[in-house]
C-alpha cells in the first residue's frame, strides 16, 4: 500500500522524465526495500552488487551532462529520483545523492574541461564512484576550521592530515577533498583553501575504519589520513584559494538532495503507518478508526507535502538564478529533515512496542532519519543562516 510517492505536483515532468522515475519507483521496491534490511545488519559490508546496478541503470549519471555521457536530468526530476531510492533505503540514496551532487557539480564549474573529460563520463557510467571530504574533526560546521594542510612542491602539492565524515569514502575512485593551501604563518580563513581530486590508492593515503552508526548503515562514512600525499598540479581545481567558495556553492545544492532523502523517509513512515492502521485491530476497530490516530496521520501526509512543495520551489529557485536559493536551500532541508524525523516519530507510535521492534522497518526510519537533522549542516546553522540571508535580501518576498 503505497499512498503519496506518485503525488507529483506543480512542476510538469517530460515523458522521459516520468521513464526514469518509474525505473527509479521499481528499483526502490524490487531491489532496495527487500534488502535494506541486510544492509542496516550487516554496515562493515558496502554493497558493491547494488552500487554496480545503479551505475547499469543510469542513477550516477543523473547530473552529468549528455556532452560527458550522462543523463543531463533537470534539478526536479533528479531531487524525485533521490526521493524515490530513499523510500527504499536512505544510506543508498545519501551515496547516490553524494556522487551526483557534490563532485559532479564543483567539476562542472571550476574544474577544466581537461579534468571533465578525464573523470565525468567515468562518473556517469558508475565506473568511478566519486566521494566528498570536506569535514575535519575540529572542523564540521564550521568548515573553515579545517587543518589539512597542502604544501606547494614541485609540478604539485604535499598534501597531511586527516578527514572525517566521508561518505563513500572507502569504495569511491575519486574524492573531492578541501585542504588549506595557505601557510602556518599566513593563515587566510576562508581564502586560503583549494579543492583538490583526490584518486583512490595513492601512496600516502590511509582509509580508516568505517563508522559505526545510529542509522543509514547502507552508507560508508570512513576517516581518510594523508601522510605526504603528492597530487600535480593537474589534480587542483579552479584557483588555489577558492576553494572554499565552491564547497559553499555545491553544498547549495547538496541540501538540496538531503531534502529530498528526508522527504523519502518521510514517506516510507506515512506509508508504513497508514498500512499497519488499516490493517491492525483493537477493541474489534482498525486503527484507523480512531481519531487520534487520524489525526496523527493526517498531519503527517501535511508536513509530507508542505515539505515537498518547499523543495520545488527550491529547485525551482535554483534552476531560474533566483537571488533567494540559497535561503530557500536551508529552508527546504531544515523542514524536511524535520518532517522525517516527526513522521518516523509519529510511525513508531501508531506501531506501539511493534514500533520499538527491529522486526518492523519503522524502527529503521526512526534511526535514518535524524542524521538528516545534522549532516549537510546542522538544523540549528541553518535557522541562522535563513535569518541572515533574509536581512541580506532585504525583506521576505
Amino acid at each position: 500500500m503505497t499512498t503519496h510517492r506518485r503525488a507529483y505536483s506543480a512542476i510538469e515532468l517530460s515523458s522521459e522524465a516520468r521513464q526514469v522515475l518509474d525505473l527509479a519507483r521499481q528499483f526502490a521496491e524490487e531491489r532496495l526495500r527487500p534488502t535494506a534490511e541486510a544492509r542496516d545488519a550487516n554496515e562493515d559490508i558496502f554493497d558493491e552488487a547494488i552500487h554496480r546496478e545503479l551505475g547499469d541503470l543510469g542513477f550516477l549519471a543523473m547530473r552529468v551532462p549528455e556532452r560527458y555521457d550522462g543523463l543531463g536530468l533537470d534539478l526536479v526530476t533528479y531531487l524525485y529520483v533521490l526521493e524515490e531510492l530513499a523510500w527504499g533505503d536512505a544510506g543508498v540514496a545519501v551515496s547516490v545523492s553524494v556522487h551526483n551532487s557534490l563532485p559532479v557539480s564543483i567539476l562542472l564549474r571550476h574544474g577544466s574541461e581537461a579534468q571533465r573529460q578525464a573523470w565525468l563520463p567515468r562518473m556517469a557510467s558508475g565506473e568511478v564512484l566519486g566521494a566528498f571530504s570536506l569535514s575535519e574533526a575540529g572542523a564540521g560546521t564550521d568548515a573553515a576550521a579545517l587543518r589539512t594542510q597542502a604544501t606547494r612542491a614541485d609540478g604539485g602539492w604535499l598534501i597531511n592530515g586527516e578527514k572525517m565524515w566521508v561518505t563513500n569514502g572507502a569504495s569511491a575512485d575519486v574524492i573531492l577533498m578541501f585542504a588549506r593551501t595557505d601557510t602556518p604563518a599566513d593563515r587566510r580563513g576562508t581564502r586560503g583553501i583549494g579543492t583538490f581530486l583526490l584518486p583512490a590508492g595513492v601512496e600516502g593515503l590511509a582509509v580508516g575504519r568505517k563508522e559505526r552508526k545510529m542509522g543509514q548503515r547502507g552508507s560508508e562514512t570512513v576517516t581518510l589520513a594523508l601522510n605526504d600525499v603528492f597530487l600535480g598540479d593537474e589534480l587542483l581545481i579552479g584557483e588555489p584559494n577558492r576553494g572554499f567558495s565552491y564547497a559553499l556553492a555545491g553544498l547549495e545544492g547538496g541540501r538540496l538532495g538531503i531534502a529530498a532523502q528526508a522527504l523519502g523517509i518521510a514517506s516510507a513512515a506515512v506509508d508504513a503507518a497508514f498500512e499497519y492502521a488499516h490493517t491492525r485491530e483493537q477493541f474489534g476497530r482498525r486503527l484507523r478508526e480512531f481519531q487520534g490516530l487520524e489525526f496523527k496521520l493526517g498531519d503527517m501526509v501535511t508536513r509530507l507535502e508542505a515539505a515537498r512543495g518547499l523543495l520545488e520551489r527550491a529547485a525551482a529557485a535554483h534552476m531560474t538564478g533566483d537571488p533567494r536559493a540559497r535561503r530557500l536551500s536551508s529552508v527546504a532541508k531544515l523542514f524536511a529533515s524535520e518532517t522525517a524525523m516527526r513522521n518516523a516519530r509519529e510511525a513508531v507510535q501508531v506501531f506501539g512496542s511493534y514500533g520499538y521492534s527491529r522486526e518492523y522497518p519503522v524502527e529503521r526510519l526512526f534511526r535514518d532519519a535524524k542524521v538528516t537533522e545534522i549532516y549537510e549542516g546542522a538544523n540549528e546553522m541553518h535557522r541562522s543562516l535563513i535569518a541572515r540571508q533574509l536581512y541580506r535580501e532585504g525583506g521576505y518576498g
